[in-house]
């Protein structure tokens, strides 16, 4: 590790940022670095400029892709080489308006239907079942299900948040069944040479299951806890306790799931109906 490297990540240690956090902002300046081929400290201002630039206008880079440079970049100049360059605060990359990717519950179960690896398929399960990001269901430990109070606890969600997710009678039987047959007695989706079952594998499951679905969606394994969200508002349940479920800090974020559902269309069907008969 160079002294530069240690010194921005004794920073972002003081700055109380997390693990993952600081890794993302690391490699940041790591991206920078490799573009120009020379330590990051010797950049002018105006390189640095140049290399946003070439993000939004050649490398057609998402807008969060951008924003992540942005954060670990600007970290790196105003807080570790103390250098205050205006134009940093220029960089604001188009927000996607986009609507997430939403699955029915019958899509739901046709791909975890074809899943034959024990492992993948009660991951998935509770990630859908508790809106798990993939990243929280893959660190969970044996020691976060609460058997009596029928909870799973996410410990260090984004955010640094910890929360608990209510968990079904009949996802509690789901669990202790798929428990019996688990030989790991630290994770409850144990990997290769006692890790966690990585993320990536957990992925490539999911894709292989969507394929051999035939269900013609652009889905991820993220989407699973989009329409977690999205059929607890159909249901009718309560934005913020949604919000709570989902471990959002801001309530606006969580109202993405306020978009234009089946259910939803269908309710709003009826109130157009009652305002054109009183015109």
């Amino acid at each position: 590790m160079t002294e530069l490297r240690r010194r921005m990540t004794a920073d972002l240690q003081l700055a109380g940022y997390s693990a993952k956090t600081q890794q993302s902002y690391l490699m940041a300046v790591r991206g920078l670095a490799k573009y120009y081929r020379r330590s990051p400290d010797q950049l002018s201002e105006e390189e640095v400029r140049a290399f946003f630039l070439h993000l939004i206008n050649e490398r057609k880079s998402a807008a969060s892709t951008v924003r992540l440079y942005l954060y670990g970049i600007k970290f790196f100049f105003t807080k570790t080489l103390q250098r205050q360059w205006p134009f940093l605060d220029l960089v604001r990359p188009a927000k996607s308006k986009r609507l997430p990717v939403v699955l029915s519950q019958e899509e739901v179960r046709q791909i975890l239907r074809g899943i034959r690896n024990p492992v993948v398929a009660m991951a998935l399960r509770l990630i859908y079942l508790c809106g798990l990001r993939v990243s929280e269901a893959t660190r969970l430990t044996l020691a976060d299900i609460d058997w009596q109070r029928r909870l799973v606890w996410v410990r260090g969600g984004k955010g640094g948040k910890d929360r608990s997710i209510p968990l079904s009678a009949e996802t509690l039987v789901m669990l202790r069944n798929y428990q019996q047959h688990s030989r790991c007695d630290t994770w409850l989706f144990p990997g290769r040479k006692g890790e966690s079952f990585s993320i990536s594998a957990l992925q490539r499951g999911f894709r292989d299951a969507l394929r051999l679905s035939r269900i013609d969606k652009p889905a991820s394994v993220h989407t699973l806890r989009h329409s977690f969200a999205t059929h607890l508002m159909e249901n009718g349940v309560d934005l913020r306790v949604i919000q709570e479920l989902l471990g959002h800090q801001c309530l606006k974020t969580t109202t993405i799931y306020t978009h234009l559902t089946a259910n939803v269309l269908a309710r709003l069907d009826v109130a157009l109906v009652q305002l054109n008969a009183g015109v």
